[in-house]
């Protein structure tokens, strides 16, 4: 989290930026920008946990970006700070005009506004970008609004719509919204040995918080988070039912790759879906279709250099 002394001043781009989409990108990249012109730090201010998790914690984990990816990516284009507001039951029930004047102008002495046409805040949604100006207004704060980024066909680039397209497995419709290839990051860990047994070494990653995409199998990149993914492999993500398997898990197999990353923070990045996950009657057939899963993704990943 920035020092909020050191955000003081700052131009402030609001929102929740869950998978730093192009849309999200357009309202950083605007704020950068107007940040320069009026030589001021700039600066994203948004909320973690995500609200959703607050006001309906029994739901599934929905998230395209946990707070480390995303402050990671946040900052990656280009912005000064990223400061982060924790979103506690307190801080749910300030009013739009409480935000306004306790946090934008009091705690953060924000200099200018960029925020998504649809951005809402404050207690029961109460804030829109309408009231945002005349609140702001009389402080000498400036706003920027950005409409919906939309492509060549007019659909609107949104979390959403992501979320929507990773549980079909529409990786192409995900790598368009969000400008890159989707992937899910976590602690690589020690698994049952089975892959071993199966002639194809795997390790494994609990999913966390990350959204669930469509079971199956995916060509991926990988990499130690903060380095090149330039490791290619094969992934499964799902419960592994041939062997009875009921944990939700990543499990993948890295190319002519036989370094010991236990323990390390890896990102596996999937660029291509090869088949929904299936049981088989035994583990020779499971093995069998491995092997077809790793020539299919080699293709794929050759495919796309």
């Amino acid at each position: 989290m920035s020092n909020s002394i050191i955000s003081r001043g700052g131009v402030f781009a609001l929102g929740n930026f869950d998978g730093v989409h192009r849309g999200h990108q357009a309202v950083v990249k605007t704020a950068i920008e107007m940040a320069g012109r009026l030589v001021a730090p700039s600066c994203v201010l948004t909320l973690e946990p995500h609200p959703r998790s607050l006001f309906s914690p029994g739901i599934p984990p929905f998230r395209l970006t946990p707070e480390t990816t995303k402050t990671r990516l946040l900052k990656k284009l280009g912005v000064d700070h990223v400061v982060v507001q924790p979103f506690t039951q307190a801080f749910s029930q300030l009013t739009g005009q409480e935000f306004v004047k306790n946090i934008l102008i009091d705690k953060y002495g924000a200099q200018h506004i960029v925020a998504g046409s649809d951005f809402v805040f404050g207690h029961q949604r109460s804030g829109s970008m309408k009231s945002l100006r005349s609140w702001l207004g009389p402080h000498g704060v400036g706003v920027t609004e950005i409409t919906s980024f939309r492509d060549s066909k007019g659909e609107v680039m949104s979390s959403s719509r992501t979320r929507e397209a990773l549980k079909k497995a529409d990786l192409a419709i995900v790598e368009h919204i969000l400008g890159r290839p989707w992937s899910i990051t976590g602690i690589v860990q020690h698994g049952d040995k089975r892959g071993r047994e199966l002639s194809v070494p795997t390790a494994n990653m609990d999913l966390g918080q990350h959204l669930r995409p469509l079971y199956g199998v995916y060509a991926v990149q990988a990499g130690r988070v903060g380095m090149p993914l330039n490791r290619q492999g094969v992934a499964n993500i799902g419960i592994r039912p041939t062997i009875k398997g009921e944990a939700e898990l990543l499990e993948f197999h890295l190319f002519d790759f036989y370094d010991d990353i236990y323990g390390q923070e890896w990102e596996i990045e999937l660029t291509d879906f090869i088949r929904p996950e299936q049981a088989f009657d035994n583990l020779e057939m499971l093995r069998q279709q491995i092997l077809l899963d790793i020539e299919a993704a080699k293709t794929r990943l050759i495919a796309r250099c």
